[in-house]
């Protein structure tokens, strides 16, 4: 619950007890266990509204394919990469062949080195 173990809540529970005093302590723990009571309620009423709302569908979902950690960026990328459909089978990289180099950045030449002091290129187009 919240990342607390059992001492830390135990300690917070000594220090509540000493801060709010014994002769408040049952009217603070009545007044918690109402909130806890109307939320459990709330909590039950809106999955009650989802149920009936979706009703029978809710049972046909995947939940599965939903999950966000399954979604690995770098596996969707070689997959779409790799794609016989859209790229036929010679697009495919060769094991062991030679990595052509990147294309030299647009409105310079692949030479050009930084001059300390000077301003970077700006293109206008480029925002």
């Amino acid at each position: 619950m919240f990342g607390i173990n059992g001492w830390e809540f135990g300690i917070i529970l000594v220090v509540a007890v000493i801060v709010i005093g014994p002769e408040r302590l049952p009217r603070y723990a009545e007044q918690l266990g109402a909130f806890v009571r109307t939320a459990r309620g709330f909590l039950k009423d809106a999955k009650e509204r989802v149920d009936d709302e979706l009703g029978d569908q809710v049972g046909d979902v995947d939940w599965s394919k939903l999950d966000p950690r399954q979604y690995d960026p770098r596996r969707i990328v070689r997959e779409a990469l790799l794609d016989d459909d859209v790229l036929g089978p010679s697009a495919r990289p060769r094991a062991g062949g030679p990595v052509p180099p990147p294309p030299p950045p647009s409105g310079g030449s692949a030479t050009e080195v930084p001059v300390p002091g000077r301003r970077a290129p700006f293109d206008d187009e480029a925002t």
